[in-house]
């Protein structure tokens, strides 16, 4: 009898560890409260649809499932966000991290946890162009363009719709910053006249100070690099003021919660978000709508592009272990091979295990430059009837 229990003992721990095996765990760390929680319910559910559909496939590491484990990085805290990523990698032991989103606690998380701990970080959102030169072992990359390449697109928009002199404030974090010089570089290159740059503190009550400022320097128009939240009281303030009434509005701001409360004060009003035509888009739209996500959401495709490459980049190398896998992901990002859309994912996994190459599309258009980061898309958009269309791609 002790022995069959024994025996029994033996079979129940080889299989319990055999499932635990066979579990990949991936970190999502985004802003789930702060200054654009309204946009991560997405992001975060369209990198997850992609890991369900990984999963599904049966095929992925020799059988393995991927399991989410969210964390909240805030967008405004970095020791927060940086705690949060500690948990992820030492109390969940994730394999690797979908995130963040704010530039900010981006860095904060990739120097303070990410890096020291050997962990492929792959952001859908965060865009400072300070993240290109970090010397992070070759673990971070970003489905999301660098800001250096927005402020050019930005600065081409502006000038091609005749302005010739604008105002700017950008909230003050790495993101706000780096953006707002983007610009100012590209548009006095162009010809074109900053009144002010200057910028303006998250989560204030109160922004009447900043809007007379920004009033007194004039200008044709305003841009507003900063997050929906604190940026829409800058806006309703400079229209309650008379001071402007067209504003260029980047990725940040780029949220239907924006737009509330407005009706058609803000038509006429535009500027861009990162964002690919094509069928590929399509295709993500199609399965995203299906899992009831909205696929038009700001850095929803891109997110499904971040989670598709960790996981396609661990099939390539045949290990979940980030510094076998992190090799691989330019790999399987870019040309030659077979391309792989939205949808395609087990087409891409059976692919890379029978040693063939794919050329991950996603619904970005992903392709990955210099040190891992995306050459870039964008959207042009314009505010009409009290709506954002696109009205172009850049």
């Amino acid at each position: 009898m002790k022995r069959i229990l024994t025996l029994s003992t033996f079979i129940l721990i080889v299989g319990f560890s055999l499932a635990k095996a066979q579990e990949v765990k991936i970190g999502v760390l985004l802003s789930f409260t702060g200054p654009i929680e309204g946009l991560v319910p997405a992001i975060a559910e369209s990198g997850e649809l992609a890991m369900e559909e990984v999963s599904n496939s049966g095929i992925f590491l020799g059988g393995a499932t991927v399991t989410s484990v969210r964390a909240d990085a805030t967008c405004v805290d970095a020791g927060a966000a940086t705690a949060a990523a500690e948990r992820l990698v030492t109390s969940d032991k994730v394999s690797a991290i979908l995130g963040s989103d704010c530039s900010g606690v981006t860095t904060a998380s990739l120097q303070n946890v990410a890096i020291p701990n050997g962990i492929v970080m792959i952001s859908p959102a965060s865009t400072s162009p300070a993240l290109s030169t970090l010397n992070d072992d070759g673990l971070f990359f970003r489905t999301a363009p660098s800001d250096a390449r927005q402020g050019q697109i930005m600065a081409e928009i502006v000038k091609e719709r005749g302005y010739n002199s604008v105002a700017v404030t950008y909230v003050n974090n790495d993101y706000g910053k780096g953006l707002a010089d983007a610009f100012a570089n590209a548009y006095e290159a162009m010809g074109g006249e900053i009144t002010i740059n200057a910028s303006h503190d998250e989560q204030k009550g109160d922004y009447s100070a900043e809007v007379g400022t920004l009033a007194s320097a004039g200008g044709e128009l305003l841009v507003v690099a900063g997050y929906y939240l604190d940026g829409r009281n800058i806006v309703r303030g400079s229209i309650d003021a008379g001071s402007f009434d067209t504003f260029v509005f980047p990725d940040g701001m780029y949220s239907p919660d924006l737009l509330e409360g407005f009706g058609n004060e803000l038509d006429g009003s535009f500027g861009q978000a990162p964002g690919a035509p094509g069928d590929f888009k399509d295709a993500f739209i199609t399965i995203a709508d299906a899992a009831g996500i909205n696929g038009n959401s700001p850095f929803a495709g891109e997110s499904y592009d971040a989670a598709a490459l960790i996981m396609l980049a661990m099939q390539a190398a045949g290990s979940s272990d980030s510094n076998a896998f992190k090799g691989k992901i330019m790999d399987v990002a870019n040309a030659p091979g077979e391309p792989i859309s939205p949808g395609e994912l087990a087409k891409g996994l059976a692919i890379l295990a029978d040693g063939g190459d794919i050329d991950y599309v996603g619904a970005s258009d992903v392709e990955l430059i210099g040190p891992g980061e995306a050459s870039g898309i964008y959207q042009e958009l314009q505010i009409d009837n009290g709506a954002w269309q696109v009205v172009g791609f850049k």
